[in-house]
């Protein structure tokens, strides 16, 4: 119980601009808003460029942060801004690819593909429909089950109201199903 006293003392000290304060804090939170950035945006180096922009951008407001208590919140909501922006820049920059690329030859995104682990079946199909969700769908999934929060936390992250969140899980759910099934009826070629 005395953690988030730590915790709330060490924000307050970033606030009055202790940059070891605020170090500590980033690397407290480094490893959960990499997992949850690695999983919104579906690739390593433009997640670590969103989590290191989300640290920049946090040490630039911490003072106007109100609740201290509410440092983790307050990260996350700025992470999952940061992994939106970084998604629409990704949108544009693939289209822009598939726009001028010679006619037979892969885009980008073709080549992260390929680097996707293929050891389990069931992974794989479930990395697929995932990517296959808007980046609010894919969010709500991801900071509600791989980062663990719970709907009101996740609403607190996306900026929405809690009903948002358990409509874009409910579409996300069954998007994901319908893709997975789809997938099923395919033939494999081996």
């Amino acid at each position: 119980m005395n953690e988030p006293r730590s915790s709330s003392a060490l924000v307050v000290r970033a606030q009055h601009g202790d940059p070891d304060a605020f170090s500590s804090l980033a690397l407290a939170s480094e490893r959960q808003l990499s997992l949850i950035a690695q999983r919104i945006l579906r690739d390593q180096e433009v997640a670590a460029d969103a989590v290191q922009d989300t640290l920049l951008r946090a040490w630039l407001d911490v003072r106007g942060l109100r609740d201290p208590g509410r440092f983790d919140p307050w990260l996350r909501r700025i992470l999952v801004r940061t992994c939106y922006r970084a998604a629409a820049r990704r949108r544009s920059r693939a289209l822009v690819e598939a726009v001028f690329a010679p006619a037979g030859e892969g885009s980008a995104a073709d080549i992260a593909d390929d680097t996707a682990p293929a050891a389990v079946a069931r992974h794989d199909q479930l990395e697929r429909a995932l990517r296959r969700l808007s980046a609010d769908h894919r969010a709500s999934v991801v900071l509600c089950h791989y980062a663990g929060l719970s709907l009101p936390e996740a609403a607190d992250a996306l900026g929405v109201p809690t009903g948002t969140v358990k409509s874009r899980l409910n579409r996300a759910l069954a998007t994901m199903r319908a893709s997975i099934e789809a997938d099923d009826r395919l033939p494999s070629v081996a």
